[in-house]
């Protein structure tokens, strides 16, 4: 996993530790590039100049795009999932390895139905975990204002509930509103079991302050 900032790299480490990776078999190695001289190279020195079968840029930012390119290996996928606003965003790309390499570009945005169908599947056996993309909190209120400003507001997804009344609420903010806010004082406490991550917990406490009936006791 490759970033320029120091402390989303810590996050991450936290959230998908390394040790936990080769428990399954998998090599996971942190790196940040942001004081590489030459960054493409010393990646590819992972793979002892190999290159990647794939890489997901995940910003839609010129050089990261053109690093992307640089690291792929023969018949290597470069899966460009950041989707970008600028309609005449442009990048210099190696038509050399597209010919005598088999390098190939893929645009990943959103799924089909059974894409969706079968995450959900993948979500329930804890196979995957989406709460690490959640970053903001809101009762159907605040539906309006979040949908009408949504690029204006940073981070991942917004969680909302039915049921809840509650202004959209950034999970890093809930400490500083707890200071004078008892609802959030518990939620903060509640995500920092789990590095500042939404959880089961934090979820049944919420509803329950507004007897929202989940089928079971909360």
């Amino acid at each position: 996993m490759v970033d320029i900032d120091e402390a989303r790299l810590t996050q991450a480490k936290k959230l998908l530790p390394v040790k936990q990776a080769a428990e399954k078999g998998i090599e996971l190695i942190y790196v940040n590039t942001a004081g590489m001289a030459d960054p493409a190279a010393q990646l590819r020195a992972l793979t002892d100049g190999a290159g990647f079968d794939d890489v997901f840029v995940y910003a839609a930012v010129p050089s990261v795009v053109e690093m992307a390119d640089d690291l792929l290996a023969e018949d290597g996928c470069l899966n460009f999932f950041a989707g970008p606003t600028d309609s005449q965003f442009k990048v210099p790309f190696n038509f050399y390895n597209v010919h005598y390499n088999s390098t190939h570009v893929v645009g990943t945005s959103g799924g089909s139905t059974g894409d969706m169908k079968e995450a959900i599947a993948l979500s329930a056996t804890g196979q995957l975990q989406p709460s690490f993309m959640v970053t903001h909190i809101g009762g159907l209120d605040a539906v309006p204002d979040t949908v009408l400003n949504l690029p204006d507001i940073p981070g991942g997804k917004k969680l909302i509930y039915n049921g809840v009344t509650m202004p959209l609420t950034a999970i890093t903010d809930f400490a500083e509103k707890g200071k004078t806010d008892p609802l959030f004082r518990e939620l903060a406490r509640l995500v920092e079991e789990t590095h500042g991550i939404w959880n089961e917990k934090a979820e049944r406490y919420l509803l329950a302050q507004f007897g929202v009936d989940i089928g079971e006791a909360a």
